[in-house]
């Protein structure tokens, strides 16, 4: 019950302060470990192919050990000390491990910039949330970007940690953001992470499976309330939801493709190389900068509605 309550007050703490420049966040924390990790791991097993999805095992395992072992610590003593130290602990470490507010605040400076007709804002905003070259997109390109990175951290940056979080509590909570950041800055298909990035990639397919899932629902049920295109929502969803590399992306994305009335996706550019990809959803109209707004209100209710599903289903297991 304590872990619930610092679920909820994590929530709207996130709501109100998001994530504040001056203040240190774990998650890069759990970047700096990956990365030297990494590094210590290509060091240590041979530069085979075989050697390289070895490093990248180890490279897993430490990291999610450290990740959810450190504020496993801190709790036991905070909660040893006293049950309200405990809460007051836990509510801030999961207002950390939640982007709501985060994920407005980034995607709205794209759409500030789009309004102010400065392209060159907008490609460098967009850039600092999505992974695909961002420099030749025109003013569509970059608004797509954006819509669609809203649509998929949805899920993973709302939706998924929430759900572990009401599981687990906060130490699972930052298992899942370890798996995740794993895939984000390991789990490409180029060279150097195509060998070593396996099992981070494969991992974060495992444990978003279910997440990734109900986050598309509970998306389809937000926008279908909020007056959105629900028969349309569904139908893409049913239709694309698998048009991605990933069996998880296209989940969200296909939802918000079609609650909107737009086409997602397509080919994009990542670190120089073209990658082919399908199209989701179906082009009822063309694609424009208060689309990121919209998507952004739909990521807000899609984010109250799973917490009052979370919250409501913990609750009753709890009794």
């Amino acid at each position: 019950m304590w872990s619930l309550c610092a679920l909820i007050l994590g929530f709207f703490l996130d709501l109100i302060v998001g994530d504040p420049h001056w203040m240190p966040h774990p998650i890069v924390f759990i970047g700096r470990l990956i990365s030297a990790t990494e590094k210590a791991m290509r060091k240590i097993f041979p530069k085979t192919v075989l050697g390289e999805n070895f490093a990248g095992a180890a490279v897993w395992l430490i990291v999610v050990a450290v990740s959810t072992g450190l504020p496993l610590l801190i709790l036991w003593l905070a909660y040893g000390v006293n049950r309200f130290l405990g809460l007051a602990v836990e509510t801030i470490l999961c207002a950390q491990i939640l982007a709501t507010k985060s994920l407005r605040t980034e995607s709205m400076k794209v759409y500030s910039a789009l309004k102010t007709g400065d392209l060159e804002k907008a490609r460098y905003a967009v850039s600092m949330i999505v992974g695909r070259d961002t420099q030749y997109l025109d003013e569509a390109g970059v608004t797509r970007a954006a819509v669609e990175t809203v649509a998929e951290n949805t899920s993973d940056g709302i939706i998924a940690p929430m759900l572990f979080l009401a599981i687990g509590g906060a130490p699972l909570g930052f298992f899942y953001k370890a798996v995740n950041t794993m895939d984000s800055m390991l789990g490409y298909v180029e060279l150097p992470y195509k060998n070593v990035g396996l099992v981070p990639a494969k991992m974060d397919d495992f444990f978003n499976y279910i997440p990734a899932r109900l986050s598309a629902l509970l998306m389809l049920a937000a926008g279908t309330l909020l007056g959105l295109d629900g028969k349309n929502g569904w139908k893409i969803f049913k239709r694309d939801r698998y048009n991605h590399a990933s069996p998880n992306s296209a989940q969200t994305e296909s939802v918000c493709a079609g609650l909107l009335g737009l086409r997602l996706a397509g080919d994009a550019w990542y670190h120089g190389v073209l990658h082919k990809k399908k199209f989701i959803g179906d082009a009822h109209r063309e694609i424009e900068d208060t689309d990121i707004p919209r998507a952004c209100r739909l990521m807000y209710g899609t984010a109250v509605l799973s917490l009052v599903f979370i919250a409501a289903v913990k609750f009753l297991i709890l009794l």
